[in-house]
């Protein structure tokens, strides 16, 4: 064997060390372009389209009539819509267009900061995130006699 060959033999070793496991959001963190694409313009637009989905979803399923989508100052996103206010429960759907729950993960953990609001049982219920991490736990608002959602949030 040359001294090339034993120095590329040494340089390319490759075991479980070089494995790098990434957990839960980290993982969106650290590779946002194997999430949604790339970190352009159309991976902001990818964030955006995520959040309609989970509304489109509940439209399927025909409990959403309106879905609005605003662009606010400040460069954020609010997608509302008057559907159950909240889609993960008594079995899911037959028919979805988004990544099932994923989606929205994927969109707080890219975001500086999520809020989401969801109008249910006569109660506001808010929840808020920062880069994927809980900043203000699930608590109660106020009350409404509206079913829905509401998501706000500054991409990252």
């Amino acid at each position: 064997m040359s001294e090339l060959e034993k120095v590329i033999a040494v340089d390319t070793e490759y075991d479980a060390s070089e494995i790098q496991v990434l957990e839960g959001l980290e993982a969106v963190r650290k590779r946002p372009g194997m999430y949604i694409g790339s970190t352009s313009s159309s991976g902001l637009h990818h964030l955006v389209y995520e959040i309609v989905d989970n509304a489109i979803d509940e439209a399927l399923a025909g409990y959403c009539t309106d879905i609005t989508v605003t662009i606010n100052p400040g460069d954020t996103i609010t997608v509302t819509d008057n559907g159950r206010g909240g889609k993960f429960g008594g079995g899911g759907y037959k028919v979805s267009g988004g990544l099932h729950g994923v989606g929205a993960s994927v969109v707080n953990a890219l975001s500086e900061w999520l809020e989401v609001q969801v109008y249910k049982n006569g109660h506001i219920y808010e929840m808020k995130f920062s880069r994927g991490d809980i900043t203000q736990e699930m608590k109660i608002i106020g009350d409404t006699d509206r079913t829905g959602t509401t998501v706000t949030f500054k991409p990252d």
